[in-house]
């Protein structure tokens, strides 16, 4: 399909599908998160709704393919963010409001606004760190929805603070702690992003808001693309959703080297991050350690390692990409850095995990993990022997089993739900 072409739509629309309508979405490329959100675009479409998609180059076949409607973006001026290179909550924070932000926000909004008033959409639907988005459709006038998919980030009373891997606070002092990290990272955000955001508003006719956040609480519906039942209980704001999670493949998990366990032993799924985490070590010391087991391995290695890589034993399997719909019905046990969409489809199938976490929201998506019983956290530095005790942990018992089918059953009905698309078409 062109981008000038109109989007895919079918006569015979679902039963109980609205009148068809049409949403612009402003999307960013954070690897992970490009298979939720271009499934939400995918569901919309197959629902007969007409579908535009602001977006880099990089995911413009995906687009195409949803049948969408795809906008060049305007590229990011921001260098590449090399996260795994940053020793400091200071210097996390600076880079990632930069690159995340604030660099793309101007363009962002213009692009919106550009879109906005081409195709006239009832509804915006940004990325959750895609503020210009946000401001584009504020100053025209049309409401907007953001997508995390993920645990819920934003500051919330009973929420542990976003990416330090605590459990929920207990008692006053747990209470003391939460509120204040939650002050402190509002103000370590704000230290870098409010200026310019506020700024940008100002460029755009709005008023100043008091902290950066409250560009996403502007947001007439926040839609957190995971389960409740995976989340942390807290107080969230009135805007926001839980919507279950979007369990697609990405686009680049093709094949069908692995659809079956080999033989009658276990199988251990490896699956770490799809974007580059200086992580071929970690990988390497799991693949060691699956390797002296009794079991059958299979990693993952996604588009941002080479398979050729990683030095396999006899009874691991190394392979770019397969399908995990196709092999966590069969697998035992999944071995992941802790990104959300690993993690929730692994429990998804009832799998439990072993978790080593490196950064971003990874130690927050192992801690929900470790505090329901559905597996093992261990630190990314650990050795092959270490790794091994925990997946042999994991696989003699079978609680973590019975737990992570506990939560399946909860996420299964989340996703069958409807409450995304339910949201989506309550305009």
């Amino acid at each position: 399909m062109d981008d000038d072409e109109s989007p895919r739509t079918t006569d015979a629309r679902p039963e109980g599908a609205t009148a068809p309508r049409t949403y612009l979405f402003t999307l960013t490329n954070a690897g992970g998160t490009v298979p939720p959100e271009m499934g939400v675009v995918r569901r919309l479409v197959e629902r007969g709704h007409r579908a535009t998609v602001v977006a880099d180059e990089s995911i413009a076949d995906q687009v195409r393919r949803s049948g969408a409607v795809h906008l060049p973006a305007t590229p990011n001026p921001a260098p590449e963010l090399r996260d795994w290179e940053l020793r400091s909550p200071m210097s996390i924070a600076r880079a990632t409001t930069d690159s995340l932000m604030t660099a793309p926000a101007p363009g962002q909004a213009a692009d919106t606004i550009a879109a906005i008033d081409a195709i006239r959409p009832d509804l915006v639907v940004a990325s959750s760190l895609a503020l210009g988005a946000m401001i584009g459709a504020e100053a025209r006038r049309v409401p907007f929805d953001i997508l995390i998919p993920n645990a819920y980030p934003l500051p919330a009373k009973g929420m542990p603070p976003f990416g330090t891997g605590m459990s929920p606070a207990r008692g006053p002092l747990g209470r003391a702690r939460d509120r204040l990290a939650r002050g402190a990272s509002t103000r370590l955000i704000d230290r870098f992003a409010l200026a310019k955001t506020n700024a940008l508003r100002a460029e755009h006719g709005l008023v100043p808001i008091a902290h950066t956040w409250d560009q996403m609480g502007r947001a007439r519906r926040q839609l957190v693309l995971t389960s409740s039942a995976f989340d942390f209980p807290a107080e969230l704001p009135a805007n926001a959703r839980y919507v279950g999670p979007i369990l697609d493949d990405p686009a680049w998990a093709v094949g069908e080297a692995w659809t079956s366990r080999r033989g009658d032993g276990r199988l251990v799924l490896v699956a770490m991050s799809s974007t580059f985490q200086d992580h071929v070590d970690c990988l390497q010391r799991i693949t060691d350690a699956v390797g002296s087991l009794p079991v059958h391995g299979l990693v993952t290695t996604g588009p941002a390692v080479e398979p050729g890589a990683i030095h396999a034993p006899a009874n691991v399997a190394v392979v770019a990409s397969a399908p995990h719909r196709l092999v966590l019905p069969h697998a035992d046990l999944v071995v992941t850095h802790g990104g959300h969409g690993t993690v929730i489809k692994a429990l998804a199938a009832g799998v439990p995990l072993v978790v080593l976490h490196h950064g971003r929201d990874q130690a927050d998506n192992a801690v929900r993990v470790t505090a329901r019983g559905a597996g093992i956290a261990v630190r990314r530095t650990a050795s092959a022997s270490r790794i091994a005790m925990a997946i042999t942990d994991v696989l003699g018992d079978p609680s973590y089993r019975k737990s992570a089918q506990r939560m399946g059953e909860a996420i299964t009905r989340d996703v069958e739900s409807g409450a995304l698309v339910a949201e989506l078409e309550g305009i």
